[in-house]
């Protein structure tokens, strides 16, 4: 029997023709679909401002529209920002950009990277809301550098090219850890004339000097590794003969070359050559070091050491902390002094807290701590340098922004400001808030941008910036003369980061007037 089917379908003359028209429209469009899809360039967006950079999945640039870089953390207070930025009329505000690994991995700096903004955007509302009416208004943007800041560059890029309008850009905080791609993006943005501010920043060589400022328009807040290891050794009053230094061999990153420069002067006299480690390219990789560290403190077991320099990163200091703990001269005490990097260890899950039960007591040279004045009076401390005043105004803000309608931006207790950070970026807000104000000339609204770093010379005097961490009295180079220094203890008892006393470059506060003397580096 003949196929019907056969015969209508494909064997007419007419309907021949409209099979093939219509099979031979499927391919095309199909093809023409595929090849769409093959050549249109993949969407790599993750917000206005942001993408992804090809071979990254982070999500690297500029956003002060709310966005949080996809780390919860930072989701409430992104959110104020952008609540407080939408608040400004265009034309009419200065942008400051917060240049941070916003996306880092690491749980410590994941903490670090939510205080940070917590801090700024205090300031930012004070400088809004509380400041009588200045100008210009502040805007406040996210600025991602990615994890270990190794994604800097289209992210500098980008902020240079923001010094116009709508941007206004007049300003670079943040800037928080002492790295060589950091000192490349400053050096880059100062190279631009866009002033930076740097908050947690203490390598002496990311910082300009009598010898030369390789960083026009670049101030700090924090003091050097340098003026940190003399506060230290003004408090401790160690014996070189008693002391021996703990030190990374890993060259490159300026926080720890510059620390083990200024630890490796204060053991000058020492009996005992210095025991070394090497950490991996990525300091917060726990690698092998631990292994390493349960044989050095065998050695200074053998030694007559009672202190113990360490000059290296936090996740490195825990691992020794937990092997000096269980070392085999239980009834023997130890003291670690080191940098700031102390503070990441206030809620680090991996530290063995027994073992600061067991004769090892850990100091450390910290930007800030909310009881450093309060205490420091009590005790009869200095009156000049700082005061508990500027710190309780700090105080009373912080409770404003934290709940509504402001906030909320996350915890900000007391015990999450033991580590500093939240004090230290609110200063370091404030100096550039001070800058660019400073910079308005009568009748304008903005200043011109590199007008902004030239201010930092006049910031002395009755001119210091009266900060929540100390008084801010800038040198000619923008550094911090003789900023107070508090000296903290990791508690055994709980995550509690302990104040001890403040200590100073100078060895003593700085007088009334705070003016750098001529022979201040």
């Amino acid at each position: 029997m003949r196929n019907p089917l056969r015969y209508h379908v494909w064997y007419t003359a007419r309907q021949k023709v409209v099979t093939t028209v219509v099979v031979g429209a499927l391919v095309v469009t199909s093809g023409w679909y595929g090849m769409g899809r093959l050549t249109a360039p993949e969407d790599r967006s993750c917000a206005k401002g942001v993408e992804r950079p090809q071979g990254s999945e982070e999500c690297i640039g500029v956003s002060g529209d709310g966005y949080d870089f996809g780390r919860p953390k930072l989701t409430e207070v992104a959110a104020a920002i952008a609540r407080e930025n939408n608040t400004l009329k265009p034309g009419r505000y200065a942008t400051v950009a917060l240049l941070l690994p916003l996306t880092s991995t690491d749980e410590a700096m994941q903490t670090k990277m939510q205080r940070e903004l917590q801090g700024a955007f205090a300031e930012q509302y004070r400088a809004n809301h509380l400041s009588n009416e200045q100008v210009p208004g502040i805007r406040l943007v996210l600025a991602n550098t990615g994890k270990n800041n190794l994604l800097w560059q289209p992210t500098v890029d980008r902020l240079k090219k923001m010094t116009g309008a709508p941007d206004h850009l007049r300003a670079v905080s943040g800037v928080a850890t002492s790295s060589t791609q950091v000192r490349s993006a400053v050096k880059e943005l100062t190279a631009a004339h866009i002033a930076v501010v740097g908050t947690t920043i203490t390598a002496d060589d990311i910082a300009n000097s009598p010898g030369g400022d390789p960083f026009p328009g670049l101030a700090r807040v924090s003091p050097t590794n340098r003026d940190e290891a003399r506060a230290l050794a003004h408090f401790g009053k160690v014996k070189a003969d008693k002391a021996l230094l703990v030190q990374d061999t890993r060259t490159g990153d300026h926080y720890t070359d510059t620390l083990r420069a200024a630890f490796t002067s204060l053991v000058k006299g020492t009996q005992y050559e210095p025991q070394l480690f090497t950490s991996r390219k990525d300091p917060n990789d726990e690698g092998t070091t631990a292994n390493t560290f349960q044989q050095i403190t065998h050695l200074i077991c053998d030694t007559d050491a009672e202190t113990v320099f360490f000059a290296g990163r936090h996740t490195q200091l825990r691992q020794f902390i937990n092997a000096l703990g269980s070392r085999g001269c239980q009834s023997r005490p130890f003291t670690i002094l080191t940098g700031d990097e102390g503070s990441y260890l206030g809620n680090d899950k991996k530290l063995d807290r027994g073992a600061l039960r067991r004769k090892v007591t850990v100091r450390y040279a910290s930007l800030a701590h909310p009881d450093a004045w309060a205490v420091a009076k009590e005790k009869g401390g200095a009156a000049t340098g700082g005061s508990p005043a500027d710190y309780r105004s700090f105080l009373d803000l912080l409770a404003t922004v934290a709940k509504k309608p402001v906030g909320p931006i996350g915890p900000t207790g007391h015990q999450g400001l033991t580590d500093g950070q939240v004090i230290i970026a609110y200063d370091a807000m404030s100096l550039a808030v001070h800058g660019i104000r400073q910079a308005t000339g009568e009748g304008k609204q903005l200043p011109q941008p590199a007008d902004v770093g030239e201010q930092w010379p006049r910031v002395k005097g009755s001119l210091r910036v009266s900060g929540a961490s100390g008084w801010i009295c800038l040198d000619n180079h923008g550094n911090p003369y003789n900023k107070a220094v508090p000296v903290v203890e990791l508690a055994p008892e709980d995550a509690r980061q302990r104040f001890v006393a403040i200590a100073w470059p100078e060895r003593t506060p700085p007088d009334p007037k705070c003016l750098p003397p001529s022979s201040a580096p």
